[in-house]
This record gives C-alpha cells, sequence and structure tokens, in this order.
C-alpha cells in the first residue's frame, strides 16, 4: 500500500501559487471571517492565515463578537466585498447559533465566494460556469491526480468503477460533479442505498466524506483499492478519518491518511480558488 502524502502535494502546489501571485500587478487580498473565539475555529483561522502570507497574499483580519447580529455581520461583509484588491472571502465555520447562516454566507459577492457556500456560486459551480469550485472536493480530485494512474475516460479508464460515499455539501456533491464534469459516471452511496457493501467491495477507487469515523474496514474493499478519505470525526485519540487505516493498510493500493491526505491540499486548493480570483482581476 502507499500513502498519499497531502504535505507533499500542498507544498508543491503552493509553491507554484507563490510563483503566479508574484506576477501580479497588486497583492491579492484574502479574507476569513471569524466569529467568536472557539479555539478550533481560531487555530484554523491562524493557519490559513500562515499559509496565505506564506504565497505572498494579504490576509485581511475580520474578527467578530460572539454578540454581533446578522444584520451587522452582513454590513461588514459589504464593506469587505468592496475592498480593493479583495479576491476571496469566507467564513470560518460553524457560526454562532444566533446568526442565520444562510444569509450570511449569501452576503459575500460571488465573484469572491472561494469557498463556494452562497447559492449564487454554489449554483455556478454545479453549472460548470465559475473558474473555482468547493476546495475540499478539489483537493479530492488533486489527489486522484497526483497517483498518476490512467483513470481518464478517453482511454478507457471509464471501465474504473469509482464510488462515492456520502452526498453532503462540502464533499460528496461537488466531488461527483467534478467527476461527472470529466466524464465519469461515478456510483454514488448514500444511507438510504441498497447493497451499500456489494458496491463498496467492486469499487477501484472510493471516495469518502461520510464522517463515520473508521467506517470503512479492510473485508469491504477489493485489494488494490484506492481511498481518498475526505471525512473527518473526533474519537478519544483525535481526529480519524472514515477509513479504519490499520485494518485496510495491507489491502489497499492507496490511502490517503486522515490527518495528513485531503485536509492540507483542502487549503491549497483554497487559495488556488484566490489566485484564480486574483488572475481574472
Amino acid at each position: 500500500m502507499q500513502i498519499i502524502d497531502g504535505k507533499k502535494i500542498r507544498d508543491e502546489i503552493l509553491t507554484e501559487i507563490k510563483k503566479e501571485v508574484a506576477s501580479l500587478s497588486f497583492t491579492p487580498i484574502f479574507c476569513d471571517i471569524l466569529v467568536g473565539e472557539d479555539p478550533s475555529s481560531v487555530q484554523y483561522v491562524e493557519m490559513k492565515k500562515q499559509r496565505a502570507e506564506a504565497v505572498s497574499v494579504h490576509f485581511h483580519k475580520a474578527n467578530f463578537p460572539v454578540t454581533i447580529t446578522t444584520e451587522e455581520l452582513i454590513k461588514e461583509i459589504e464593506i469587505l466585498n468592496k475592498m480593493p484588491n479583495m479576491c476571496g472571502i469566507i467564513v470560518q465555520l460553524p457560526l454562532p447559533l444566533t446568526l442565520d447562516r444562510r444569509k450570511i454566507l449569501d452576503a459575500i459577492d460571488p465573484n469572491l465566494d472561494v469557498d463556494c457556500l452562497g447559492t449564487i456560486a454554489s449554483d455556478s459551480f454545479y453549472k460548470g460556469k465559475i473558474d473555482f469550485g468547493f476546495p475540499t472536493a478539489l483537493a479530492c480530485m488533486k489527489l486522484l491526480d497526483f497517483i498518476d494512474l490512467d483513470l481518464d475516460p478517453r482511454h478507457g479508464g471509464a471501465s474504473k468503477k469509482i464510488v462515492v460515499l456520502g452526498q453532503g455539501d462540502l464533499v460528496g456533491r461537488p466531488v461527483t460533479a467534478l467527476l461527472r464534469f470529466r466524464g465519469f459516471i461515478p456510483t454514488v452511496i448514500t444511507s438510504e442505498a441498497k447493497n451499500k457493501e456489494e458496491i463498496i467491495k467492486q469499487a477501484d477507487v472510493i471516495i469518502s466524506g461520510i464522517g463515520k469515523g473508521k467506517y470503512i474496514t479492510g473485508d469491504m474493499i477489493k485489494k488494490g483499492a484506492i481511498l481518498i478519505d475526505a471525512g473527518t470525526s473526533e474519537s478519544g485519540a483525535g481526529i480519524v478519518g472514515d477509513v479504519d487505516f490499520d485494518s485496510i493498510k495491507d489491502v489497499a493500493g492507496f490511502i490517503s491518511p486522515v490527518p495528513g491526505g485531503v485536509g492540507p491540499v483542502t487549503v491549497a486548493m483554497l487559495l488556488n480558488n484566490v489566485l484564480n480570483v486574483a488572475k481574472k482581476k
């Protein structure tokens, strides 16, 4: 079994982004809006700040108290939308329950919505009309590309059975769309699907984002299967993925580990979205 090193792929992407940012006539600005002081959220925002600055993208700090109202936050977002050289705005989730998540996400200018979570940007993505997309789904595809297996449908790759577990907004649904954009016909498994075990057992490629810790075990997959694990859940030992790593290590062909697989590449693809916005300005 070979481990897909997400940190190595991330570093390669960030190196390329830094080169392209250096060729721009201005410094792009990226903003991750933080409401409150949840330790995990603070940590994630700081990590994205460090990655942005590492590729010479200016990080704009936008931290607000947990007492802010939906209307007040929308006004702040409208100011950010108009900021010169702004090339990406996201909201660190989850938001406090006192706020209207949908209204806030939809307040972001669709041309700056680099997380693709606003209604307009999301709809445009599924219609193939924008130059960026959901970062985690893009990261899953980047990991598959890195393996460099011939999955191209034009070269017989369509005979490969690709299974997507889950149809969540961040992974399952958008990664299914990306696969279809490339000409694949992935099989989607939801909680209501029948014969789940049989379908998984036949899969050459499994992309999972269901958030069920260690759900996929070695006896569920075929020899040599490729596993892209985009699921995360809490356990006593910290964060675990959908795949039971110890169980599948002698069966799988490739595995993206949790942590260290999809996660690092997701941040790189987010910043690549920022770069794509900047290149269109």
